[in-house]
């Protein structure tokens, strides 16, 4: 990413799949929290980025199944995270800043 820290506008930022489980179900986490830090979320508090990723596809695809797409939303000072899969939808929100 080479937009610098905090530059993006309101609205929609990024829109990922990734497998509910398996090898590649870990960049679903990995990939959030690079996102988290460019948009300016705090070292420490990125990381929670990545484990709200994991309660997110825990919650909409609980069998481990199939991918789970994200979409990641900068609305004002927070990050908001919406999960979906097979017609199931959970979101969280991250503060950007503090």
């Amino acid at each position: 990413m080479t937009n610098s820290a905090g530059a993006v506008q309101n609205g929609l930022v990024l829109r990922l799949s990734v497998p509910a489980s398996g090898d590649l179900a870990d960049l679903g986490p990995e990939l959030a929290t690079r996102l988290a830090e460019q948009l300016g979320v705090a070292g420490a508090k990125a990381g929670e980025v990545g484990a709200a990723i994991s309660d997110l596809t825990k919650s909409v695809a609980p069998s481990g199944t199939n991918d789970v797409q994200f979409e990641f939303h900068k609305v004002d000072l927070q990050l908001k995270i919406v999960a979906s899969h097979d017609g199931r939808k959970a979101e969280t929100r991250i503060p950007l800043h503090g």
